[in-house]
């Protein structure tokens, strides 16, 4: 038998597909590799990162699992950038493009993207990129406060990170003269480059092992099957058009967000007409950073089965009005941009609600609850001396998801971001730092027939008890998560010291010494009415001290007799009284 034989038909198909499954598995290899290099901990532990292949036009072909929606759908619109700034007919073997550019990329300084050729017998094949979050990029530090994006950090311009295998040494030194933790920074750009070189030669062993198919004929077909694939479950919905709005908490104000989704025969437009203009501080967003999670949103009620690439994702056009906040011209500051951004997906599945019904989960805290600190003897803020270095420390912290219409929410879960907690330990690790209590916060969850996810609650100083700053960029302080069907709100997140001073939600501020920051993150909304909720989980979350018995008694209606069980003669009776008088706690 010939086993070159060049295969036809369904075979050939089933060929692809089995390529398509293998190149998911090289951007995984590609993903695992800046997890097991990277300094920051933010990338290594908590996986704010993105990896990705693209052909040669710049067209997103698969992602690795591993990743924000943030960065990797940005990332499908950034690569084309690269492109368009730098013909692929210069490119050559082991050169790297770097930049940070908000526009260009992924919304903020702090993520930097490098797109890295990969040739295969001297012809270019296509591009590997990653784009991964930096702790520090300089400037004032990641938070809201700046007035520009001039003052939020170095921004790099589409420029050569190395060329021709040589790296750029001036680029680097420029880079690390600009940033307080030089060290990291540089070993963090020195991943990003293994990272591509390594999906680069995982591809070539795959085509190696796959000779009869091209890159391209692969390319090709993934696209267009996952094109077709979103059209076909966008064809089975209602045709129409669907609306939502929200308020959150915004900076000095609060801001609005309205969304107008259309469902058309193969396509869903949204429309953010009517949103907040844009803010004065760094909370806005660029177009690239609505347009990802914005989708995603789509993307996770409606096809979470089908692979996220420029295919899956073309038949989902995102209109943001220019100078509202969803989508600012330079040099509008946007360094917090994420605490907006991460509202979109529960802004559109409440427009979704509306076209699927039952399928759509309650809102959830949505926003990280990062902690940005700053700590050690040259904090400028405070008289207090410290010995220690100065350093720079972010560590993730997520509240409750919405109840799903099958199941309770998740507690202390990253949706929509994807990003993880920092372990306690890694975090004491990485920086001179104490994690007094990091605890699930009880009653957190809005109560409901599925209870939303409970938020949890975080207490933080620096070893030596100095002073040490606080970059604010919290959210659902005032307007908490919303239920749906009768579901009850998520509760209000909370930021003070443990002295009792309330905290601003957002900008720095000044934990003074001998105090320690708490943060108490907001809970996921309920879904459906509480008093239709199975007694037999509300006595499990009871005996988990998720809830307390009053809670139990006058929301759920569910009351316990002496020895701890269910009395479901008066939780029948209870709950026939609340039906009618409509009690709520």
């Amino acid at each position: 038998m010939n086993k070159k034989k060049k295969v036809r038909g369904g075979l050939s198909k089933m060929m692809l597909q089995v390529m398509w499954t293998r190149l998911i598995a090289v951007v995984e290899g590609q993903a695992k590799s800046l997890v097991r290099t990277a300094f920051s901990a933010t990338v290594s532990e908590a996986g704010d990162l993105s990896a990705a292949v693209f052909d040669t036009e710049g067209r997103m072909i698969a992602q690795a699992v591993t990743g924000t929606p943030g960065h990797v759908n940005s990332l499908a619109e950034a690569v084309k950038n690269f492109v368009l700034e730098v013909a692929p007919s210069r490119l050559r073997d082991g050169d790297h493009l770097l930049t940070n550019d908000p526009w260009l990329s992924s919304g903020h300084l702090h993520d930097i993207t490098v797109v890295t050729p990969t040739f295969r017998e001297s012809r270019l094949v296509g591009f590997f990129a990653c784009c991964c979050h930096q702790v520090d990029i300089g400037g004032l530090g990641q938070g809201p406060d700046a007035k520009s994006v001039f003052e939020e950090g170095l921004y790099i311009p589409i420029m050569y990170l190395a060329k021709g295998g040589q790296l750029n040494d001036d680029l680097i030194k420029i880079i690390k003269a600009n940033v307080r933790q030089p060290y990291e920074v540089e070993g963090d750009i020195l991943s990003y480059i293994t990272s591509n070189e390594t999906g680069g030669r995982l591809l070539n062993q795959m085509l190696d092992e796959f000779p009869n198919v091209s890159f391209k004929k692969l390319a090709d077909y993934i696209l267009d099957f996952s094109q077709k694939s979103m059209e076909e479950k966008i064809k089975n919905l209602p045709i129409g058009v669907y609306r939502n709005s929200m308020k959150v908490d915004g900076y000095d104000k609060e801001v609005v967000l309205k969304a107008r989704l259309e469902v058309k025969q193969k396509k869903i437009t949204i429309d953010f007409e009517g949103s907040s203009e844009a803010s004065k501080f760094g909370i806005n967003l660029v177009y690239n950073y609505t347009l990802a999670y914005s989708a995603y949103g789509v993307r996770a009620a409606l096809a979470p089965e089908i692979p996220n690439n420029t295919g899956s994702l073309a038949p989902i056009e995102v209109l943001a009005p220019e100078d509202s906040i969803l989508n600012v011209r330079k040099p509008a500051p946007v360094c917090a941009r994420h605490i907006i951004g991460q509202f979109l997906p529960d802004l559109v599945l409440g427009c979704l609600q509306r076209v699927v019904g039952e399928g759509v989960q309650a809102e959830g805290s949505a926003g990280i609850w990062g902690v940005q600190a700053r700590g050690g003897k040259e904090l400028s803020d405070t008289e207090v001396a410290s010995a220690l270095p100065t350093f720079d420390l972010l560590f993730f912290n997520s509240g409750g998801t919405g109840a799903r219409p099958t199941s309770d929410g998740l507690s202390a879960t990253g949706f929509p971001s994807g990003v993880q907690s920092l372990p306690t330990e890694a975090v004491e690790n990485f920086a001179p730092v104490i994690i007094w209590r990091k605890e699930f916060r009880p009653g957190s969850g809005g109560a409901g027939k599925w209870r939303g996810g409970l938020g949890q609650s975080v207490e933080f100083s620096i070893i030596d008890d100095s002073s040490f700053a606080v970059f604010a960029m919290f959210d659902r302080v005032e307007n908490p998560a919303r239920g749906r069907k009768g579901g009850f709100d998520g509760i209000r997140g909370r930021v003070c010291t443990s002295n009792g001073k309330k905290l601003k939600a957002k900008g720095k501020q000044v934990v003074q010494s001998g105090d320690r920051l708490v943060i108490d993150v907001p809970g996921g909304a309920g879904y459906g009415k509480p008093i239709h909720r199975n007694p037999n989980y509300v006595l499990e979350d009871f005996k988990l001290g998720l809830i307390d018995a009053k809670t139990a008694k006058l929301v759920y209606g569910v009351v316990f007799a002496s020895s701890g069980a269910i009395d479901y003669e008066r939780t029948k009776l209870l709950r026939k009284k609340l039906k009618t008088s409509k009690a709520k706690l």
